[in-house]
């Protein structure tokens, strides 16, 4: 995948980043339409992406932190903070970059909090709720898992 380079609103921020695969999410959590107005369009970023301005974090949750500029407040992107295999993936504001749309949408998060009138076309992977957030529960005490 091709190296994207995008900006915040303001263009404060600069980023580049490399597609992990050729594919956009959009998530509808609370969190998530909160803090864009809308879902969150995303894709997962490789390793190695960098932000370039006056980047904050925010902790949103037992498992994650969100980026944005400190500037304009455009949102950046969504980081895995919990400890484990998914330690440190990255889902990029895809509206960051002019070249990102080239991505199909593949997978809606959080399908059951999304509100009537969002519609997107196409099929996708959709998950729960539920499912999403079991993916990032604790093991209890004891647990192999």
């Amino acid at each position: 995948m091709p190296e994207l380079q995008g900006q915040c609103m303001c263009g404060a921020v600069t980023v580049t980043a490399t597609p992990a695969r050729d594919a956009l999410g959009a998530c509808h959590c609370d969190q998530c339409r909160r803090w864009t107005s809308s879902a969150y369009v995303s894709f997962p970023a490789e390793e190695g992406y960098a932000a370039l301005g006056p980047v904050r974090t925010f902790t949103s949750s037992d498992w994650a932190e969100r980026a944005f500029c400190s500037e304009c407040g455009s949102a950046l992107w969504y980081r895995i903070t919990l400890p484990g295999e998914m330690h440190g993936q990255t889902q990029m504001a895809a509206g960051l970059f002019e070249n990102a749309g080239g991505g199909t949408l593949k997978l809606e998060l959080y399908i059951d909090k999304k509100p009537e009138g969002y519609v997107f076309e196409g099929e996708r992977r959709q998950m729960t709720k539920a499912e999403v957030e079991s993916m990032y529960a604790q093991p209890e005490e004891g647990d192999s898992q």
